[in-house]
This record gives structure tokens, C-alpha cells and sequence, in this order.
């Protein structure tokens, strides 16, 4: 097996070595996905109702399709469009039948959603993920290291079938359809992958740790950290290394793994990677393919087109609701710093499809991004703008200074007396001051954001935070039914989800 590790390596050092013949121009690779995709979904409903086939031939063939299609939420692609193809029929949005729906987390809805997932996005994802290991080749690791299991913490692969259709998690539709050539080096395996109860999915991976030698774990934050606490606790180590001493690469997504920095350092035995990938359910978006960056680079030739809308008041209602006409742009006419909200189109038949998220560009010659948070998942009760990611930064700052633990958190916008305040709830299984954690976190959320700090002086007349064992956050997800690789708790809580956490911390005497 050490031959297998030898040649992979060599393969993928020899792919990092070929000779880039120019620089890569990013609207032009987007130009061509477009025309593809257009190509290839003349023929469905949705091709017949736009005219794909005279938007195809256009010249300028982003603004007239700019033009011409309209832009979506969930709710408006959902009941025009996709429900056809969840009752069976073909070539809706895309052509043949759509086999599997991936279900969303539905963090910020009351239900979870049914995002089409086509044979087309399956193998786009499957090239994307190729590419994102073979950039590994580049990184100083020994050759060991390519021969050694890959741990996918995700979903359950036993789907659900409701006549016309399978249904789950992505990750459980992507081990679904892994390659046979993965097969060797993936784990959980076969049959803890198709557990459906993630407390019993957990403890098998716990039972069977010790038999594996991993070198990759890929998984959401706060799932992975509770892993490692659960077969340190297990095999009574002081660490996951003494477990698995060839652990050196950890690719996360879903959330900032920033504010859950401090908490892994406790739990390693040495330091690792931490690469971030942007895998939604409507596509490979981007992942980080360099050392000594945040940021991840978009795939932008590989089934989905992107545009995006800045993220303001002039596009986006008090809500997070994006207006009927937005102001949209392409890559080659976006700028560094800006905060937009992402629009993609791709090889599922979604179309100027709003998926919620909202990105800056930090790096225009790499094409590299980050995400700052969520459309719904931001405050701004009187103009203080404050993003998921100065909220992750925040936390992150506070734990390192003050040396805790923060495994989760949210905040949520209330009225005080005649005016506002933000409310912080922090889950922590460490001792916190909570008078000196609140001046901090304050004082560094000024730092920050120059509109908070004006409205600190103003409408926002307070900061309230309350600290609470960590596993009050989970048992909530467990009440709500959102267990799994697939759930976060959510950054921001308003409306129905805020009244419902409240209650429950009534109920349980935390509130």
C-alpha cells in the first residue's frame, strides 16, 4: 500500500506542475457554462417558457439572459417549477427525470427544502471533489498520507423513497453514488452510513475508531468536535492523535470554523490543516486551495453560472427578501470588500436562483471568496448592519482573550424599553465572566463595524448576554428534529424560530 501512497502523490505533484498557458479568465469559463446550460435545457418547460432556444444564439448572451429570466427565491422556483418534478415529470427544468432531492437544514424556515439534485450536478460534484484533493500534491505531506481513510461525517445513505423520488441529506446522496475507486479509503463505510439515528450513527463511528487509521475528516464544526470528545472520552486519551496519529487534514464547511478554533486545539495532539470547502445543495460553489488564506476560490467552469446582487437596501427589503428586479452583476464586473448575495443557475434546473447566502470577494485575480453570512441571518434593527461575520470574528476574539470554549452561540434583536438591544446567547461548558465578556465582545464588535458602534451611542441601547452549558443548544436541535451533518444552529434567531427557542429556555428554567 505504501506504492499506492507513492503514486498518487507523484500524480497529483505532476498535475500541480503542468504549465499554466495563461491566466485564467473567470467570465469567459462563465460564458461558456452559460451556453451549456442554456443548450441543454432548450427543450424543458422552463427552456420553452424563457425561449432557451433564441437566448442561446444572443451574443451577448449574459445580459440578455439577464433580461429575460426573471430571479427566484425557494417559494417562487419551488411551486411554479420544482413540485412538477417532485410529482414525477420530466424535463421540467432540466432534462430526463430528477432522481434525488436533497432536504436543506431549513434553519431560517419552518420546514425543510426539497433542492433537485440531477446525474448532471452529481458528476460535477464528483470533479470538483477530485480537484480539491488532488491540490493537496502541493502541500508538504508525506506520501503515507494519501493511502490513509478519509472519515465523511454526513448524513445517512439509506434515503427515503416517496414513489417518484429519493430524498436526504446530500451527503447521504453523494456516498449514495460514491466511486468504486473511493471506496477503499472511505469510512464510516457502508453500514454506519446508512444509519438514519445520528446519536446511534455516532457511537458506531466511536466503537470502531480505533480500527481505522485516518488521515482526512470532513464534517460540519460542531458535529466533528463533539466526535472527537466522544472517542477521547471513550478510549480515556488525552487527545484524537492518540487515536489517530496520522490525522492531518481537516476539511470543514457549513459554518465559520473561526469561533470553533480554540475548542479543537484542546483536542488535538498536534497541529493540523484546516481547509474550508463550499458545498451547498445546489452545487460545489468553491473551495480553499492554498495554505495562509480564508478564503475559498470559486468553480467557475464546472455546471453552474453565478451572478450576484448586492447585498443592501436597494435589493433587499428589512427581511432579507430580495425585490423582484434586483441589481445584478457577473464576475467580471464585481468588486473586492462588497457583500453580495449569491444568484446561480446550474445543472439541476435551478435558475437565478436565490440561495440565501451572501459572499465578498477578497481576492479578484483568484477568484476567491468568503461567506459573511445569510440573507435572513444578519441584524440591522436600526442600522447597525451587523453580518454573520462579524459576529464569528467577534466570538473568536473574545474565546482566544479570555481562553474558553464557545461550542455554539446566537444572537437575536429585541426591543428595550423604547428602543433596541442585541441579545447573546453563549454556550460554553467553561467558567465566563459575564460582565467582562460582555465590555469585550462590545468593545470588539465596535472595532468591527463602524455602523454599530454609531448605533451603540444610539438606538442600540444594549448588549445582553446569557451563558449556558453547551448542550443546551443541542438538546434543542434534538426537540426540533434537526440532528445530523446537515444541521447548524443558526446565527441569528428571529420570528417564529426566536418565540420557540425562548420558550424553550422557559421550559427548562435557563430563561
Amino acid at each position: 500500500m505504501a506504492i499506492l501512497g507513492t503514486i498518487l502523490k507523484r500524480t497529483f505533484e505532476l498535475r500541480e506542475k503542468i504549465p499554466k498557458i495563461r491566466k485564467i479568465n473567470g467570465y469567459k469559463q462563465q460564458v461558456k457554462v452559460l451556453r451549456k446550460l442554456l443548450s441543454k435545457a432548450e427543450f424543458t418547460a422552463f427552456g420553452e417558457y424563457y425561449n432557451f432556444s433564441k437566448l442561446v444564439n444572443e451574443k451577448d448572451v449574459v445580459t440578455e439572459f439577464q433580461k429575460t429570466v426573471r430571479t427566484h427565491d425557494y417559494n417562487a422556483m419551488f411551486k411554479k417549477w420544482w413540485y412538477r418534478s417532485l410529482h414525477g415529470e420530466t424535463f421540467v427544468c432540466w432534462p430526463g427525470k430528477v432522481k434525488y432531492f436533497a432536504l436543506s437544514s431549513g434553519t431560517s424556515e419552518a420546514s425543510s427544502k426539497h433542492i433537485p439534485v440531477t446525474s448532471d450536478m452529481l458528476r460535477a460534484i464528483k470533479k470538483s471533489n477530485i480537484r480539491q484533493i488532488i491540490r493537496q500534491g502541493q502541500f508538504d505531506l508525506p506520501n503515507e498520507h494519501f493511502q490513509k481513510g478519509i472519515l465523511m461525517l454526513g448524513g445517512s445513505s439509506h434515503l427515503n423513497y416517496n414513489g417518484t423520488y429519493f430524498e436526504g441529506d446530500l451527503s447521504g446522496i453523494q456516498v449514495k453514488n460514491i466511486p468504486f475507486y473511493f471506496q477503499h479509503f472511505y469510512k464510516p463505510g457502508k453500514r454506519i452510513s446508512k444509519e438514519r439515528d445520528w446519536d446511534t450513527k455516532l457511537e458506531e463511528i466511536v466503537k470502531s475508531a480505533k480500527n481505522w487509521d485516518i488521515g482526512i475528516i470532513v464534517g460540519v464544526p460542531a458535529w466533528v468536535q463533539i466526535l472527537f470528545e466522544k472517542i477521547i472520552a471513550e478510549y480515556k486519551v488525552k487527545n484524537i492523535h492518540e487515536i489517530w496519529p496520522n490525522l492531518a487534514l481537516y476539511v470543514h464547511g457549513g459554518v465559520s470554523i473561526a469561533p470553533y478554533k480554540k475548542g479543537f486545539e484542546k483536542l488535538l495532539g498536534k497541529p493540523i490543516m484546516f481547509f474550508d470547502t463550499y458545498l451547498a445543495s445546489e452545487g460545489f460553489i468553491a473551495y480553499q486551495d492554498r495554505q495562509g488564506t480564508d478564503s475559498c476560490r470559486m468553480v467557475l467552469d464546472n455546471g453552474i453560472f453565478f451572478e450576484f446582487v448586492p447585498f443592501n437596501e436597494k435589493n433587499f427589503d428589512s427581511e432579507g427578501t430580495i425585490i423582484d428586479y434586483p441589481e445584478t452583476y457577473h464576475i467580471g464586473n464585481v468588486q473586492e470588500g462588497i457583500e453580495y448575495a449569491l444568484l446561480l443557475s446550474n445543472c439541476s434546473g435551478a435558475w437565478r436562483y436565490l440561495i440565501g447566502d451572501v459572499i465578498k470577494f477578497t481576492d479578484l485575480d483568484r477568484y476567491e471568496i468568503i461567506i459573511t453570512g445569510r440573507t435572513k441571518h444578519f441584524l440591522s434593527l436600526c442600522g447597525e448592519h451587523l453580518s454573520q461575520d462579524n459576529m464569528n470574528r467577534a466570538i473568536e476574539m473574545v474565546s482566544l482573550e479570555m481562553n474558553i470554549n464557545i461550542k455554539e452561540f446566537t444572537v437575536a434583536g429585541v426591543n428595550y424599553k423604547t428602543l433596541f438591544a442585541h441579545h447573546w446567547y453563549i454556550g460554553t461548558d467553561d467558567k465566563v465572566d459575564k460582565i467582562i465578556f460582555r465590555k469585550r465582545l462590545d468593545e470588539i464588535l465596535k472595532d468591527l463595524n463602524d455602523d454599530y458602534r454609531v448605533e451603540r451611542s444610539a438606538a442600540l441601547k444594549e448588549v445582553i448576554v446569557e451563558v449556558m452549558p453547551s448542550n443546551v443548544f443541542y438538546d434543542y436541535m434534538h426537540r426540533i428534529g434537526k440532528v445530523g451533518a446537515a444541521f447548524k444552529f443558526p446565527r441569528v434567531l428571529k420570528n417564529k424560530p426566536l418565540i420557540d427557542w425562548q420558550e424553550y429556555l422557559k421550559e427548562i428554567n435557563m430563561n
